[in-house]
């Protein structure tokens, strides 16, 4: 049995559809948080008028969720939303003339018709095929959008579509000579009048704080997973696999076995707040034959009365250095020691081993790695408990114990000797210093180049 559904909107900020100046009506306004600014500060632009041309002057296409324009006409239309996948009918109206734009703004495969005096004027079903498709990645950050990347190439392989995706430059020359057969641009460089269909991947806001937007994501990635939530965003398989990288140069930094770490975060509540665990760490892979580099792009990070500095005895590599400078550090390392920030994403892109020290996030919420630091002693996971307020203005936001003795306590409670003994699971550790105990050297040379 079919249904019809009329969309009912979530409370949040306005945002209507404006009907040409001579449409009598239309259908359904809907209501969605303030759009997520891109990358390069540019408000993700949607061409006024759909961009795909039907009979008697209907205008379609699946930007933004599934868009009609009907013209001011004689005889009133009629207009139905299906989903071809689930059999629903998702939404049917008449009307005289105006628009109709579904709620969901995700990737739904819909069937568009269109009657008028009971004849069939316009059946359109979703078919991406040689179609210029758009995917948005606004955000300024590493780690989100090298998780979400992927679930894109899924979607152009799926639908056979000349995939688009606009990113910050930053990430457009990480990303670009790897897939040569997509098009890569920043927001300020799209035209929004050539796509048949776009799609906005993005974590959402409201008032601060974090927003289960139903109409954008079918699933809330604090359920399943912050880049497996671009999978359900594209109606692709949401495995992980990490992106391609290629460094231009691909040649190992220095001869010596090394290993890379990273101690800087965009919120307190990411760092490792254990005050001696970092020099700790650093101090046991020296002693255990390695040189540490920090790679972090500041020596020294913080905000109010609160900064963290690179650890004592580390090697400084910090810097605004090109992505691919710091994925060829990263592919030649041992392994690599951070946080559940952008560089350990990099660190998993390029094959290393990745030490993800973090008690804000649960596991599933990154990629997988079978060097995960957690201590299920102390309070955790609360990036993933809805009903925890993280206030992304508050750098010192810790949802259910900010202000009191247990602050933070999630890393603050991760020793040390915990971090090391996951370090000496990694098949390897402590290679040379062995072989220079026993003479073996040259062979771990064979095993470093």
């Amino acid at each position: 049995m079919s249904i019809a559904i009329t969309p009912v909107a979530e409370p949040a900020s306005p945002r209507s559809v404006k009907p040409p100046e001579s449409a009598a009506a239309a259908a359904a306004p809907v209501s969605a948080p303030p759009p997520p600014v891109s990358a390069e500060g540019v408000a993700p632009a949607l061409a006024e008028l759909p961009t795909q041309t039907g009979p008697k002057g209907i205008l379609f296409d699946f930007n933004d969720g599934c868009r009609v324009v009907l013209p001011e006409a004689q005889h009133p239309w009629r207009v139905r939303l299906s989903d071809l996948d689930t059999g629903n009918i998702l939404f049917e109206t008449e009307l005289k003339a105006g628009r109709v734009n579904s709620t969901k703004r995700y990737y739904v495969r819909f069937r568009l018709e269109v009657w008028q005096q009971g004849e069939s004027v316009l059946v359109h079903d979703y078919s991406a095929a040689g179609r210029d498709v758009l995917v948005r990645f606004p955000v300024d950050t590493l780690g989100d959008p090298l998780g979400w990347f992927p679930y894109a190439v899924k979607f152009k392989e799926r639908h056979g579509c000349r995939l688009i995706c606009t990113m910050s430059s930053k990430m457009i020359a990480l990303l670009r000579d790897s897939y040569p057969d997509i098009t890569f641009m920043t927001e300020s460089e799209t035209t929004p009048e050539r796509f048949y269909a776009s799609y906005g991947i993005a974590v959402y806001y409201q008032g601060g704080l974090m927003y289960d937007h139903k109409d954008c994501v079918p699933c809330d990635f604090r359920r399943v997973g912050l880049h497996r939530a671009a999978g359900y965003i594209l109606g692709v398989d949401p495995t992980e696999e990490p992106p391609r990288i290629v460094p231009a140069d691909d040649s190992r930094p220095i001869a010596e076995p090394y290993v890379c770490i990273a101690v800087q975060s965009t919120l307190q509540a990411k760092y490792w707040n254990n005050p001696t665990g970092w020099a700790e760490i650093v101090r046991f892979l020296k002693e255990s034959g390695y040189r540490v580099f920090c790679i972090d792009l500041k020596p020294t990070h913080g905000k109010g009365l609160v900064w963290t500095q690179m650890p004592p005895g580390a090697e400084d590599q910090t810097g605004d250095k090109p992505l691919l400078e710091r994925a060829r550090w990263l592919k030649h390392a041992d392994f690599f020691v951070g946080l559940a920030s952008g560089l350990s994403w990099l660190a998993w892109c390029t094959g290393t081993p990745v030490v993800m020290i973090s008690g804000f996030s649960h596991p599933t919420i990154e990629f997988y790695t079978p060097y995960r630091v957690i201590n299920y002693h102390a309070c955790n996971s609360c990036w993933n408990d809805p009903l925890a307020a993280f206030d992304r203005s508050d750098f010192l936001s810790c949802p259910r114990h900010k202000d009191t003795p247990r602050q933070f306590e999630c890393t603050r409670l991760i020793t040390a000797e915990q971090v090391k003994q996951t370090i000496r699971r990694i098949p390897g550790f402590g290679l040379r210093r062995r072989a220079e105990a026993t003479g073996t050297i040259q062979a771990v040379q064979r095993f470093h180049s």
